[in-house]
C-alpha cells in the first residue's frame, strides 16, 4: 500500500518535471516542505518552483522505488533511485528520500531529499 502512495506521488511529479512545470511541481508540496535538490535548501513551494524552473528545458525523470515505509497513517518515507536526463549532458543518477503525507484526499511531498550517487 506504501508503494502504491508513493508511486502515485512520484508519477505526478515525474510528469511535471518532464513538462517543466515549475508551478505543478510545487503544488505537490507541502506549504512547508523542507527541499533539498542538489543546491542550497529551501522550505516551501516558493523554492521548490524557483528550483525547477531554474532547471533546464527538456529535463526528464526516470525513477524506481526502492523502498517504502508507512511511518503512520498518514505518513510514508520513500526512498527511491532517480535519473536525470538532458537534452545535452550526460544523465544524473542519484538517490531521491522523501516523506510523504495526507492532506485531506491528496498526499503531498513534505520532506524531499537528493544525494548523489
Amino acid at each position: 500500500m506504501s508503494t502504491d502512495i508513493l508511486s502515485t506521488v512520484l508519477d505526478t511529479w515525474k510528469a511535471a518535471v518532464d513538462a517543466h512545470e515549475p508551478e505543478r511541481v510545487a503544488e505537490l508540496f507541502t506549504e512547508d516542505a523542507i527541499f533539498q535538490g542538489l543546491h542550497p535548501y529551501s522550505v516551501g513551494r516558493d523554492g521548490v518552483a524557483a528550483y525547477y524552473d531554474a532547471q533546464p528545458r527538456g529535463m526528464t525523470a526516470d525513477y524506481r522505488i526502492v523502498e517504502t515505509r508507512r511511518l503512520a497513517q498518514d505518513v510514508v518515507l520513500g526512498y527511491a533511485g532517480v535519473e536525470f536526463a538532458f537534452t545535452d549532458r550526460p544523465t544524473l543518477p542519484v538517490h531521491l528520500s522523501v516523506v510523504v503525507r495526507r492532506a485531506g484526499d491528496r498526499w503531498l511531498i513534505a520532506h524531499y531529499q537528493v544525494s548523489r550517487l
